[in-house]
């Protein structure tokens, strides 16, 4: 079952590499005026480091007399704070505000770290409402860290995100790429967007391992008021968990030395 309810785990070989939360809202012209100083001493002790990157959006298609033309837009200022030892990143933007880690534990840790500079955000710019709530889960499963190497991925993975890999009668090792790109309404008017195949991480630049990637992308759309936040997290985490698991077999969720929680 891809979407059953299922217990959560801790792993001592945690396949994470990423977790991102970001919260849309409304444009706050205020945020990309001024540099946001007050924020920044309020969740300082967290977050020491500071730098702010000025990005220019895509351009957009405008019509015109002539036909469409590319309309240039004007740069976003996006301001980063990071944690001391660099795991911990909070990226405020006038559209959005952001928590992402290379240290993810457990859920209830991630929420509380989310939970004073999100308080802070709300006190200090009021926004009217959040347009989208995203939680994303970036796994790369690596064979060799958990003494698999020789192990097919139609062992460890189930056969619905292996795409051509799962047929028994395919030569896995003359397939290039095989890969699952899926979008797809969940309940609870949840969104989900995966990626799902073998890959290598940063073109496999520094590391040349083949890993099996699983980027779940859920989210929640509409005029989400400040008090539904958490609600809406806890209902995007779950839906995360039941996905990782559904897509794992019981062999590689045993080779992960899970422990419940």
């Amino acid at each position: 079952m891809l979407f059953a309810d299922y217990d959560r785990y801790t792993y001592t070989t945690s396949p994470l590499i990423e977790v991102i939360c970001q919260l849309r809202f409304p444009a706050i012209l205020s945020i990309g005026s001024h540099e946001p100083s007050d924020f920044q001493e309020a969740i300082r002790d967290e977050f020491p480091r500071y730098a702010v990157r000025n990005e220019r959006p895509a351009p957009q298609v405008k019509p015109g007399p002539d036909g469409p033309t590319l309309e240039r837009q004007p740069p976003v200022s996006n301001y980063n704070f990071i944690s001391a030892d660099g795991c911990w990143k909070i990226n405020l933007t006038s559209g959005f505000i952001a928590l992402s880690t290379l240290r993810y534990t457990r859920w209830e840790e991630f929420a509380q770290r989310l939970d004073r500079p999100l308080a802070q955000f709300i006190q200090a710019y009021h926004p009217a409402f959040f347009e989208r709530i995203g939680l994303r889960y970036v796994n790369a499963v690596s064979r060799r860290a958990l003494g698999l190497e020789n192990v097919s991925w139609a062992d460890l993975i189930q056969p619905a995100y292996l795409g051509v890999l799962a047929e028994p009668d395919v030569d896995r090792t003359a397939v290039t790429r095989s890969s699952i790109d899926s979008e797809f309404r969940m309940a609870d008017d949840c969104r989900m967007k995966l990626h799902a195949g073998p890959g290598l991480l940063n073109g496999g630049k520094q590391d040349t391992e083949v890993k099996f990637i699983l980027d779940s992308d859920g989210s929640a759309r509409g005029n989400i008021s400040a008090d539904k936040v958490p609600e809406t997290l806890e209902t995007l985490h779950h839906h995360a968990v039941c996905l990782f698991r559904g897509a794992v077999t019981s062999q590689l969720h045993t080779a992960m030395g899970p422990t419940p929680i």
